[in-house]
């Protein structure tokens, strides 16, 4: 194997139960959280990292590869997060198959749940391989410690196996509670102190992303006012059926569902309530600033129009922002862009790229003031039982980022 240290790494990573917690007040989420950073911390020390340190304020475990080159040149960042999405990561069992021919369902471990290309046509894509599947009880975890064990495996290779490879500074970070959306909030630019950086956490073979959603959340409160429904006409105003006017107030077909590439949508996470009060929860998304600003917008229209029905205050929207789209700051200086372009098509990779329809943390971080788009890590299927990684897109994603170091040291500042 290429990188023979990256598959024992990534399956000794993603045995380790690090699900986020939407529900907590601290950061990171939980204890495990920490706990593998500190983890992470011992294991980029053994490597050889400088340097390395934990930061109390986000939850980061911070390390540096020094630099071997005499050139002035851009220190890069490459960042990965620990956490693991909503969806049970307790005894993830990782199943290897190897020379996956391309055309058989895959049985994940003795559930009823398989892997079949008629409903995964991804799979196709994967013949000849070595696939790292679940075994239908879990998730796997390759979203995102796919891109924590390459980041790890390139340490290596650069201060152990190939140390006279040539490269400028290079700081490593990984960081909790990026699928609850808080990850970055905290991220201490100043302390990573790099010209640029990458997540490596992206989907499958070759995409790189700088475009992302804009992003908001809001909280719809509807106050009803409950009778006994025996006597309740012209009196009862039912804070449920509020709830359902004011979803169907909102543009019938702008739902996840019904929308792809560049398109928004309102997403209805959460309804919960009684006829007495109700609350229903959103996430609001869209690519252009001013359509994000729109759909903002008419949330809030639509409650004025039924409390001017109504007679009184009785929906109460709340509507803040989460994160924005990094094209607006990544466009001003695409060179990052550029080099990582180039690194693929170099190692006949075709670079995929399209607007992520989600997140990542370069969002926040690329406008805190450090650039940071998003290389491909290679799960698929990704936040469930179904997800799967190539080991041979993960050796090309180690590759990629080798291939972008090495440009880097090319260019002087």
């Amino acid at each position: 194997m290429k990188y023979e240290k990256l598959l024992p790494r990534f399956l000794e990573y993603v045995k380790v139960n690090t699900r986020s917690d939407e529900n907590s007040t601290t950061t990171p989420s939980t204890q495990a959280l920490v706990e593998f950073a500190h983890k992470m911390g011992e294991d980029m020390k053994a490597l050889g990292l400088k340097d390395v340190h934990y930061l109390e304020s986000n939850g980061y475990i911070i390390g540096t590869i020094p630099s071997n080159t005499d050139k002035n040149v851009r220190k890069i960042g490459l960042l990965a997060h620990l956490d693991t999405a909503d969806f049970n990561a307790e005894g993830v069992n990782p199943q290897i198959l190897e020379n996956y021919d391309g055309e058989s369902v895959i049985k994940l471990g003795d559930t009823e749940f398989t892997l079949d290309p008629k409903d995964f046509p991804n799979l196709k894509n994967y013949k000849g391989q070595t696939l790292i599947h679940t075994d239908g009880t879990t998730l796997l975890g390759s979203d995102d410690k796919s891109g924590v064990a390459e980041i790890m495996t390139l340490a290596d290779y650069l201060l152990n196996i190939n140390p006279d490879f040539e490269h400028g500074e290079i700081r490593v970070g990984f960081g909790p509670d990026e699928e609850i959306g808080v990850g970055a909030d905290k991220f201490d630019v100043a302390d990573f102190d790099v010209d640029f950086a990458y997540t490596v956490d992206g989907g499958p073979l070759g995409e790189l992303q700088y475009e992302t959603f804009s992003a908001a959340g809001a909280v719809i409160e509807f106050q009803g006012k409950n009778v006994h429904p025996g006597t309740a006409k012209n009196m009862m105003v039912n804070a449920l059926q509020l709830a359902i006017d004011y979803h169907n107030a909102l543009p019938e077909f702008d739902r996840p569902e019904k929308t792809e590439g560049r398109e928004g949508f309102f997403h209805l996470l959460k309804l919960e309530g009684t006829p007495e009060e109700a609350r229903a929860q959103y996430i609001i998304r869209d690519h252009e600033e001013g359509k994000f600003n729109e759909r903002k917008a008419l949330m809030q229209e639509i409650a004025d129009k039924m409390n001017a029905e109504l007679g009184q205050i009785r929906v109460k929207p709340v509507i803040k922002d989460q994160y924005y789209n990094m094209a607006q700051v990544i466009e001003k200086d695409m060179s990052i862009i550029d080099i990582a372009k180039t690194a693929m098509e170099n190692l006949d990779i075709t670079p995929v790229i399209e607007p992520i329809r989600g997140g990542t943390d370069g969002s926040k971080i690329s406008f805190m003031g450090l650039p940071t788009p998003n290389l491909f890590a290679g799960g698929e299927n990704m936040h469930g039982r179904f997800e799967f990684v190539s080991l041979q897109t993960m050796e090309k994603a180690v590759d990629t980022l080798l291939e972008i170091i090495r440009l880097n040291n090319e260019v002087s500042k």
